[in-house]
């Protein structure tokens, strides 16, 4: 895979920008393990969808497009050869769209042939998703599902990747109708697997929404912070501070730029610490502080660098530093 990320890199084109300095080759994790994070409800969640498995025709999992190759649950890895499976990379409104070609070709040879970009917010090509379902469903076996006349479709995937957001898009698509399920901003909006939502009329298809799985164990501490970057994990449990600086890291290893003109910097920043204090000073970020004085207590206001952390991930996850894949 890492061979393939840097394949992925080089087929981007790289847009006018600073010209960059000496920057990192490497990051430096501290030792840090983030492979830890697997609530109560994740674990009910993947027995429900096993159980669940029995009763689908077909597999839509949903995978964020800024990672395409990156935090793929292989425990649900293990169940898609037995239904038919799509793909869908949603949120390709804030990937790189250069990096697709190169995206759909590695996928293909790993046997993914039916994937779908989709941006949820816009419709779209979520309009796609409907006529593939159904014929891989009519071309494939059903089962003790045979006699059935609807469909009975499970949707999976890693945390807040827009699984629900999806089901509320179709059903505006085909159905003109408002959201069945509620839509979150951070991982675990979707702690049960839920009763089966209509989607479409002709054909009648339903889909289950399922809660955000992600497996025991990540297979590296890179893959756990790209899926925090991405709102997989919830950020207190990484530390803001060692992600935006990864997301630092990252942008200028890529040569996007776009956060030189966002925070008014004169050139592009190895260092987080310079990034930070334009943040804070140009977000108004700051905090008051107590200082014990010779002649007591004097209020002090510095720069609050956690709050700026968190706006340079926002402004990132909301498209603003320019749209980055990070694999």
């Amino acid at each position: 895979m890492r061979g393939w990320a840097g394949a992925l890199r080089a087929a981007a084109v790289v847009g006018p920008g600073p010209v960059p300095g000496a920057f990192r080759e490497r990051f430096d994790f501290g030792g840090r393990d983030v492979a830890s994070w697997f609530p109560g409800h994740m674990a009910k969640g993947l027995r429900q969808m096993r159980a669940s498995l029995r009763r689908a025709d077909c597999l839509i999992e949903v995978h964020d497009a800024r990672i395409p190759l990156s935090g793929r649950n292989p425990m649900l890895q293990e169940v898609l050869g037995i239904r038919p499976h799509v793909l869908v990379l949603n949120k390709m409104d804030l990937a790189d769209p250069h990096r697709k070609p190169a995206v759909l070709e590695y996928l293909k040879q790993q046997g993914c042939s039916h994937v779908v970009f989709t941006d949820c917010q816009r419709d779209g090509n979520v309009k796609k998703i409907v006529p593939l379902v159904a014929k891989l469903v009519d071309d494939s076996p059903r089962y003790h599902r045979a006699e059935s006349t609807d469909y009975s479709i499970l949707v999976i995937g890693v945390p807040n990747v827009g699984k629900s957001s999806l089901i509320n898009s179709l059903r505006r698509l085909h159905l003109k109708k408002g959201k069945a399920t509620a839509v979150g901003g951070e991982p675990g909006v979707t702690k049960a697997v839920l009763t089966r939502i209509q989607v479409c009329e002709k054909p009648l298809m339903y889909l289950v929404d399922t809660p955000g799985v992600l497996p025991p164990k990540l297979e590296d501490v890179e893959t756990g912070m790209k899926l925090a970057l991405c709102g997989a994990i919830r950020d207190h449990l990484v530390g803001e501070d060692i992600m935006a600086d990864y997301l630092l890291y990252t942008l200028n290893k890529q040569q996007q730029f776009g956060y030189v003109q966002r925070y008014g910097l004169a050139e592009a920043c190895d260092a987080i610490e310079p990034v930070l204090r334009r943040v804070a000073l140009a977000r108004g970020r700051t905090q008051k502080v107590k200082v014990l004085t010779g002649t007591g207590n004097v209020n002090v206001t510095t720069l609050d660098y956690p709050a700026a952390a968190y706006e340079f991930l926002r402004d990132f996850r909301a498209g603003h530093l320019g749209r980055v894949t990070l694999d």
